[in-house]
């Protein structure tokens, strides 16, 4: 037997954050009382799920399993996404998403092809997984975007007059 893959961690990593990301989007998703938003959360939401079992795949093919790692932030994750008390804009902000990565700025994905041992099924996952997160990312910013501009449009909960 071969040696174990140097980033096997990495791939552990992604696959127990994306599968918990699945599940507390798909919380969000299923209250959200604007379709906008929830056609923005499905969306990411399915791309988080998919990534959680395209990696659980990817190290099944490499012969070992998926190690669950507790996430001690997943509960308190999953009751803001399934509140109907909070807003969607006061969850983006709970649960720290919709900042978005302006040009030229690193993020968390910069570093995932230093690795020069990675095999060629597993770069081309990992570089369709990082192009994904890298839109929805965008995309989440600007449904959160969208969200802060409906806000600044209302006053005690009703619209302002427009100015002509």
């Amino acid at each position: 037997m071969s040696a174990k893959p140097s980033y096997l961690g990495l791939l552990n990593a992604v696959s127990v954050a994306e599968s918990n990301a699945g599940q507390y989007l798909a919380a969000w998703a299923a209250v959200t009382p604007s379709t906008d938003v929830k056609a923005v959360i499905n969306t990411v939401c399915l791309r988080k799920t998919e990534h959680g079992l395209a990696f659980a795949k990817r190290i099944d093919e490499l012969g070992y399993t998926v190690i669950p790692k507790d996430d001690p932030k997943h509960a308190e994750r999953m009751i803001i996404a399934g509140s109907t008390v909070l807003g969607d804009k006061e969850k983006f902000e709970a649960l720290g998403l919709g900042r978005r990565v302006q040009n030229g700025e690193r993020d968390v994905f910069d570093t995932f092809f230093e690795n020069k041992d990675l095999d060629p099924v597993t770069g081309a996952l990992l570089g369709r997984y990082i192009a994904e997160e890298r839109d929805s990312g965008r995309k989440l910013a600007a449904c959160y975007a969208a969200l802060c501009e409906q806000a600044k449009g209302t006053s005690k909960g009703k619209p302002k007059a427009k100015r002509k």
